[in-house]
């Protein structure tokens, strides 16, 4: 029942991924959540950001910003990180945010990987198109109302993702 919003991956945060090993296999692609998941909501890019982008273009990863924010927002961070693929007002979990985040960056599902910090934005929305989905922690635990309320439900299905995982 709750397999749809079931990450294909965990990770602590978004810095602590072995990009290089995706590239090994086959990755080219890395669509990113913002807020949350590379820095805290609203705060602009910060050096562990820019650096990891500078990493990543060494690696020969293409990146795209993915976020339901505003364009202010998000053109902003994408030009602080030394430049980078994005999509404002992306209404994630919607299909058409993610397949766009892909031909921005010339990859289809099966060289793409998504990281966020949603089950029901983030996650749903890159297993509803097909591409396999990091679920990071969220780097602050300030946030918007809604986002609090959506936590308790995503620790539902936290719950039986971890068990189910345990099981396996």
């Amino acid at each position: 029942m709750f397999k749809i919003f079931y990450p294909d991956e965990e990770a602590v945060s978004a810095y602590d991924i072995p990009y290089e090993a995706l590239y090994d296999k086959g990755i080219r692609g890395v669509i990113f959540d913002v807020d949350n998941t590379l820095v805290p909501h609203g705060v602009p890019a910060d050096d562990r950001a820019k650096k990891l982008f500078s990493r990543l273009r060494n690696i020969g990863l293409e990146t795209c910003l993915l976020s339901n924010n505003k364009e202010p927002r998000v053109s902003s961070f994408a030009q602080a990180i030394g430049g980078s693929n994005y999509i404002y007002k992306g209404n994630k979990p919607g299909r058409k945010g993610y397949e766009k985040a892909m031909e921005q960056m010339g990859t289809d599902v099966g060289h793409t990987v998504f990281v966020g910090d949603q089950l029901f934005t983030d996650v749903f929305g890159a297993k509803r198109v097909g591409i396999h989905s990091i679920l990071v922690r969220p780097i602050h635990p300030k946030e918007e109302i809604q986002i609090v309320l959506k936590r308790f439900l995503e620790a539902i299905v936290l719950y039986f993702y971890h068990r189910d995982k345990k099981r396996r």
